[in-house]
């Protein structure tokens, strides 16, 4: 169902923008209408990350979102909530994304089956090899919901194909080492680990990590399906208020 939709997404568009929120930052009024910003600026899919206590992929941007949302108050039950009233609220596809403590202690098959309930199309789950992850994907595989699994440049081209077979909807592709939100320089080396990408998969291809101005998606249309912006939409709401969100996202095109 992910894939399709993105494939007919991008038959209008060269490449498609999905941004990344965590749930409940900086409130969860803020939340909503940060989704409601980015949507109305054309965002074509979006992120919502539950927050965890210990989000070994984010960096420093994200990290704090995650830990003074949790310091709010935050449930796992009001993300639910959240997540329900934004798909019921807004015609794009939205993700979960956090850890896999959070899926653990609710329950794998009951996490596949409130995902579906609420319309959700897939989940991002960083700390969850393939190969751990049979009851993961026997419960998406069941709800019709995308597992979205994860490329790096270390990642071998065998592996990749590996991983390639067990993922649905797209290829998250990681485009550097390390944590979100540093910045990335596109070398000749990203072009050579892009073809491997390539050869890797069919599913469509997101990149992320890193990515933050209009000239990063000029760079990357033609080479990705998608380009994910994270940290520097937090980045913007920090310093200049909500509504930055949406004006952000509206430079990007």
């Amino acid at each position: 169902m992910l894939e399709s939709c993105i494939r007919k997404k991008r038959r209008g568009k060269e490449i498609l923008l999905m941004t990344h929120i965590v749930i409940g930052y900086p409130s969860f009024e803020d939340s909503f209408q940060i989704v409601r910003e980015m949507v109305e600026a054309g965002v074509d899919l979006m992120e919502l990350q539950i927050p965890f206590s210990e989000p070994i992929a984010d960096g420093p941007v994200i990290l704090k979102a995650n830990q003074k949302s949790l310091a709010n108050g935050s449930t796992v039950q009001q993300c639910v909530d959240f997540a329900k009233a934004v798909v019921r609220s807004f015609d794009i596809p939205f993700l979960f994304m956090t850890y896999y403590n959070i899926l653990f202690k609710y329950g794998i098959q009951s996490f596949a089956s409130m995902m579906s309930d609420i319309g959700l199309h897939g989940a991002i789950v960083p700390d969850l090899p393939p190969e751990e992850g049979e009851e993961y994907l026997q419960a998406m595989g069941e709800k019709n919901i995308a597992p979205i699994f994860i490329f790096t440049p270390n990642t071998s081209d065998e592996r990749m194909k590996k991983i390639a077979a067990c993922g649905n909807g797209f290829i998250y592709c990681v485009a550097r080492k390390g944590v979100t939100g540093s910045e990335t320089k596109f070398s000749s080396e990203f072009h050579d680990y892009l073809e491997r990408c390539r050869k890797a998969t069919t599913l469509p291809l997101a990149l992320g990590f890193g990515i933050k101005d209009k000239a990063d998606i000029d760079f990357l249309t033609g080479k990705v399906d998608i380009a994910v912006i994270g940290s520097e939409t937090i980045r913007l709401v920090d310093q200049k208020g909500v509504k930055a969100a949406g004006e952000f996202v509206r430079g990007l095109r």
